[in-house]
């Protein structure tokens, strides 16, 4: 047996992977979020969240950003779905010798330019030298601390139902909670499939890397969101899956109903992907209290996200995520079983 691309590429063979190999050695509860419950983050003491990950975008630099950007906005964001004001991160580089200083700095200026955005501070970090071909690699830490915005948020939700969690956790979900999502799916990895395969196509798609944060303060300012994940490997089908799962419903969506631009749309249809399992980087799904599901919708929009939409709701009827489609059936939406494009975070 050896470890294979499939065991790191956000679908269900990478869950497996971390279950089987990792979870079963080391899982433990600090707080109320443990290592197995397989969260964006896990908390460490009532107040504060932490959160790792790794970029290995090939190319580092894209239309849109780099894997500097994505390092900042990435952890940045794996902190805010879950209700955190992301604030502290560590910063370690592997930079294969002979890399480009110039691309090096283009990578360092975007992590720079997004933690001053979002108000993120680095305060540790690590350089690594190597000979093999990695050309860069970037693992960013980052520690998001609870704040007026997910007290709002969880105010707002308890007074319609009993909401026994302290973050905004995937397993909050029951019967009736709005879908939404703050915008078009799958314009990052179209963005990286064109320019590293150097295909020709009448398109002008940018990778949508950006710090949720920036909006989700503003809509949990509203209230009454009870989960929220951002669909990076394995796309909406995969977040929509692991909410489904962990919150015990099912989950009916519009295919309609869900964002995408035309010339993504007839990109992934001339190569036969599926947009649904395809990464996004500055994109949320979150399940809304029907009460406050316009209201939320609304605080999006004005936040900048005019592509907001609300694109289906939760149920009891069945535990699966299904799609209705553009011609009225309906299909299971399943976990995607591997990225269909590697290398893209």
């Amino acid at each position: 047996m050896r470890v294979r691309k499939e065991d790191g590429a956000g679908g269900k063979y990478m869950m497996d992977f971390i279950k089987q190999n990792i979870v079963s050695r080391f899982d433990c509860r600090i707080n109320e979020i443990s290592l197995g419950d397989l969260e964006d983050s896990t908390d460490f003491s009532e107040n504060f969240l932490l959160t790792t990950d790794s970029y290995v975008v090939d190319p580092p630099v894209f239309p849109g950003g780099s894997i500097g950007s994505l390092a900042i906005c990435g952890t940045s964001n794996d902190l805010a779905v879950k209700g955190a004001k992301p604030s502290f991160m560590s910063m370690s580089l592997v930079l294969q010798d002979g890399f480009e200083i110039e691309k090096l700095r283009t990578i360092l200026e975007d992590m720079e330019r997004w933690a001053r955005e979002i108000g993120v501070k680095i305060i540790t970090g690590d350089t690594k030298v190597v000979d093999s071909g990695v050309g860069v690699i970037i693992n960013t830490s980052g520690v998001g601390v609870r704040n007026e915005y997910l007290e709002k948020n969880l105010g707002v939700l308890r007074e319609y139902r009993e909401y026994p969690y302290s973050w905004v956790r995937d397993c909050g979900v029951v019967d009736g909670d709005v879908i939404i999502i703050n915008g078009s799916i799958a314009e990052h990895a179209s963005a990286i499939m064109v320019i590293r395969e150097g295909l020709e196509f009448q398109m002008d798609v940018k990778s949508d890397v950006y710090p949720v944060w920036m909006f989700l303060k503003d809509a949990m300012n509203v209230g009454g969101i009870s989960a929220m994940k951002d669909p990076t490997r394995g796309g909406i089908a995969a977040s929509l899956n692991e909410i489904a799962e962990k919150s015990g419903v099912g989950i009916l969506i519009e295919e309609d109903a869900i964002p995408i631009r035309d010339d993504v749309k007839s990109f992934c249809d001339v190569l036969g992907l599926d947009p649904f399992s395809m990464a996004n980087e500055g994109k949320v799904v979150m399940a809304v209290h029907p009460e406050m599901a316009e209201e939320v919708l609304k605080a999006l929009r004005k936040s900048g996200q005019k592509d907001a939409a609300i694109i289906g709701h939760a149920t009891s009827e069945f535990s699966e995520v299904v799609l209705e489609t553009s011609i009225g059936t309906r299909r299971i939406l399943p976990q995607p079983v591997a990225d269909p494009i590697p290398r893209v975070c």
